[in-house]
């Protein structure tokens, strides 16, 4: 049994270049497709490539004084992050400071101007239903445009903003055709805010109305909403949403169970709405995707699907804006933050449990109004105290100094090897080098696929793990000299070194590495960056010395100035102290008894 696992071992000694070889092609791989995607440098940092800095300071909710709270500010912390990194942007930064405020790093890059939109918004979205509308400022002597919803109880709604005087619904095939003068979208308006609400509404209050109540009563009720009405009229009569300042403000501080008014860009023109109580808000939707309608001219799309709740909310919604015939009463206006992205018509009664935004969203905004309505609202409004732009330049000096730190303690490295293990540092060098290729071939590629961006504790922990790689060498050379010193000669020393530097040396990086992983996980921000790094460079320390170190030290084992142990290969078994090898010695032929010893007779 001895012979085949003898055999066996020699086999291996003898192909160390397979081993050498698959590195080599990894390598080769790895360099070929950094180059070949473009990414030849690793994505860096804010703090070494520069970017924004946000101060968001929460805001009271109307009717919710003790809404600022830590609940509430960790919850929005938690979705801030979600947003950010939906749009494929990594080492942002979301922490509190303080009770109030919240202080967002997005660094430079891809989609960063996106995420500093994003990370503010609130994304309260409600469905309500529409009262009246009509074109704002400059565009009010234009022809107000028409939505269209389908009606089937699969299909969704979807809003088809076109110039003309009408648009033809996907449903029913028949026309709408909106108030086309300013005077009769006011009447219309007055008409509806002397109404209320929707018909549902007025039905049910209607209903609900007590026969004892006494005239004095309902002539207060009635006075009370005479003069609600009065003050929504005015303030839909003085709104212009081509002005900013009043977009800002319009229906901003709406209750959902409040009738308000806000604005709506359609195209390139922006509407003002009368829009009556929220039927149907955005905790009722389950998900959100973007998606590109190739049946239609709608282009990109939002798709919701509501919950099994917001489904019937929805369905009895829709069914009673359906029974009116006439526009804008027969539309929903679905509003974001206070503002309408989308008024589609309603035919019928839509049950399918899910709804499609449009109107003529590009890609990016499309995607963006899935990613917020995807990870919810937040539970806080902010106001942005201060945006700081931070620039590259102090990064850049902190990496000069923290690279000439790494190549400080590089080249200590290397002169430890080469004055303690003289040739063997021949070893050393090679495998250090081919570690630092992987490393940085591995970084480049990392950062298009999962956003890892290099920050400064990152390159810390690249400069640590210089220190780990080389005592993962100084192990097994130990090895092979206590083997020396045993008195064998050098081919068998490595190959009964081996599988004793191997167990120290797989100990010692999985406590390295499992160091590293729970930092990854306890800790945010930076930090991250600092472990996620170590623990790369220490699954790459065992690779490179599986199969480059120790392939590499069998090759050069059968070279007469190691094998013969030169003083300066680093294994001369005098400098080592090494023991004579043990021999054996032949008894003499001969009768046990020796002759007798003359003076003994």
């Amino acid at each position: 049994m001895a012979a085949p696992k003898r055999g066996r071992s020699a086999s291996a000694q003898s192909k160390p270049g397979r081993s050498l070889a698959l590195i080599l092609i990894a390598i080769v791989a790895l360099t070929g497709g950094m180059f070949a995607s473009g990414n030849t440098t690793p994505r860096l940092g804010i703090d070494l490539a520069g970017g924004t800095s946000i101060t968001l300071q929460a805001q009271n909710e109307p009717g919710q004084p003790n809404a600022i709270n830590k609940t509430n500010m960790n919850t929005a912390v938690q979705i801030m992050n979600r947003r950010v990194n939906g749009l494929g942007v990594s080492e942002a930064e979301v922490q509190t400071q303080g009770t109030s405020n919240i202080i967002v790093n997005i660094p430079k890059g891809t989609n960063s101007a996106e995420a500093r939109q994003q990370v503010g918004t609130t994304a309260k979205l409600y469905f309500r239903p529409v009262l009246a509308q009509e074109a704002s400022g400059a565009a009010a002597s234009s022809a107000s445009p028409s939505a269209s919803a389908s009606g089937s109880s699969t299909a969704s709604p979807s809003a088809s903003p076109s110039s003309s005087a009408s648009t033809s619904q996907k449903a029913t095939g028949s026309s709408a055709s909106p108030s086309s003068s300013a005077t009769s979208q006011g009447r219309a308006v007055t008409d509806a805010l002397k109404a209320g609400s929707t018909p549902s509404s007025s039905a049910s209050a209607s209903s609900s109305a007590s026969p004892s109540a006494t005239s004095s009563a309902d002539a207060s009720a009635s006075a009370s909403a005479s003069a609600a009405a009065s003050k929504l009229e005015a303030e839909y009569t003085a709104l212009d949403c081509t002005k900013a300042a009043q977009r800002a403000t319009a229906g901003k501080s709406a209750k959902p169970t409040d009738t308000t008014v806000a604005c709506g860009k359609i195209g390139d023109a922006w509407y003002k709405y009368v829009l009556g109580p929220a039927r149907v808000d955005g905790t009722d939707v389950k998900k959100a995707q973007a998606v590109y309608d190739t049946q239609s001219a709608a282009g990109w799309q939002v798709q919701m699907t509501f919950t099994g709740s917001g489904s019937k909310k929805f369905a009895e919604v829709t069914g009673e804006l359906a029974k009116n015939t006439s526009q804008p009463t027969n539309e929903f206006g679905i509003v974001l933050d206070g503002e309408v992205v989308s008024s589609p018509t309603v035919s019928q009664s839509i049950t399918g449990g899910s709804a499609e935004i449009s109107g003529s969203f590009t890609q990016q905004e499309a995607q963006s109004l899935a990613n917020v309505l995807s990870y919810g609202a937040l539970p806080l409004s902010f106001r942005t105290e201060s945006v700081t732009t931070v620039t590259a330049a102090l990064g850049g000096q902190q990496l000069h100094a923290g690279l000439l730190a790494g190549a400080i303690g590089l080249a200590l490295v290397i002169i430890y090897l080469v004055a303690f293990y003289r040739g063997l540092s021949l070893i050393a060098i090679p495998s250090l080098l081919v570690s630092a290729i992987l490393t940085y071939t591995i970084m480049s590629l990392l950062g298009p696929t999962i956003h890892f961006a290099l920050n400064l504790p990152a390159v810390c922990g690249a400069i640590v793990a210089i220190g780990i790689t080389a005592d993962s060498f100084i192990v097994f050379f130990e090895r092979i000299r206590d083997e020396i010193r045993e008195g064998r000669t050098l081919r068998p020393a490595v190959e009964r070194a081996w599988p004793r530097a191997r167990r120290t040396i797989l100990v010692s990086d999985f406590v390295s590495f499992l160091a590293a992983a729970v930092l990854f996980i306890v800790t945010v921000g930076k930090v991250q960056g600092f472990a996620f790094t170590l623990g790369l460079t220490t699954v790459l320390d065992v690779v490179v010395v599986f199969f480059f170190t120790k392939p590499l030290m069998t090759l050069f084992a059968r070279r007469k100035f190691f094998a013969s142990g030169h003083k300066w290969s680093g294994l001369d078994p005098k400098g080592l102290g090494a023991k004579a090898p043990l021999r054996r010695t032949r008894r003499p032929a001969g009768p046990t008894a020796g002759p007798v010893d003359p003076k003994e007779a």
